[in-house]
């Protein structure tokens, strides 16, 4: 019986009969930052469902308790800001799997803050994490790839346009929107690409504080009239690292249930108006 690496529970994808097991990246190797939950954590299982191994690397304090055992997949602790830790993780994907096809980088924070609050140290914390972390990561892990791997970087919508309170965020992550497109000038010359995936209003824990008010002006404020699911994110990552996208690179691509699209001056109708 042919041995397949999966997570403990089916992804939703495969359980819903959504999408098809299709052995995207049977034999590739992986390495995904800010793994433990969220889009991180959905990630990992859709590439071990498309027939991956990954190195999952997380904080220290992060829960990998729901990770299997079959070795096909290896979690290890890494601060994303330190050049060490993340030379210490393409190491370590080498020495477990033999190899390593690409990344993604994925680990961020967002703290909302004002202005004029006092203290800079958000802001500080927040592009260390977003933009530096981003950037040692692609240096980490390129000096290793071959011609025809790839890279992904979790971006945000809200690296395209502001949202209140959120500047440090926002900031943060457009750098990352033109750090992908520059890089993936460079990069083209070793053969590596390197895409961004922009999510917009995602179900993860680091949104799980908004309040209900907050939860449905936003869900309100998506043509598609939901918020996403981490699963959604995960695919998306998944295609952009396969050979299907293999003539894509330096793009932006919106998960966002459509958000992106609208000019912003009217609400898109609710689907009842639509005559459904």
């Amino acid at each position: 019986m042919e041995h397949l690496c999966l997570p403990r529970e089916q992804s939703l994808f495969e359980t819903n009969g959504l999408n098809p097991m299709s052995k995207l990246h049977t034999d590739r190797v992986y390495w995904v930052t800010g793994a433990a939950s969220g889009i991180g954590r959905a990630t990992v299982e859709e590439l071990l469902r498309e027939g991956a191994r990954v190195l999952a690397t997380d904080v220290e304090d992060a829960d990998f308790s729901w990770a299997s055992d079959d070795g096909c997949l290896q979690t290890l602790t890494c601060d994303v800001t330190q050049e060490h830790s993340n030379e210490m993780a393409v190491a370590i994907a080498q020495r477990q799997f033999g190899r390593l096809d690409g990344a993604v980088l994925n680990a961020g924070m967002a703290v909302p803050v004002g202005l004029l609050d006092e203290s800079l140290e958000v802001f500080d914390r927040t592009m260390d994490v977003n933009v530096r972390g981003v950037v040692l990561g692609v240096r980490a892990a390129s000096r290793t790839l071959a011609a025809g791997s790839a890279l992904s970087v979790t971006a945000s919508i809200s690296g395209i346009r502001g949202d209140p309170r959120m500047w440090t965020y926002n900031a943060s992550k457009g750098a990352v929107l033109n750090l992908v497109r520059s890089l993936s000038m460079e990069l083209a010359g070793l053969g590596i690409r390197i895409n961004a995936v922009c999510p917009g209003p995602i179900d993860t824990p680091m949104t799980a504080g908004f309040d209900d008010a907050s939860r449905e002006s936003l869900r309100q404020s998506v043509p598609l009239k939901r918020w996403g699911q981490a699963r959604e994110v995960g695919a998306a990552h998944s295609w952009l690292l396969s050979t299907q996208a293999s003539y894509i690179t330096g793009i932006s691509l919106p998960v966002d249930g459509g958000i992106g699209a609208n000019n912003g001056q009217f609400r898109p109708p609710e689907y009842a108006s639509l005559g459904r």
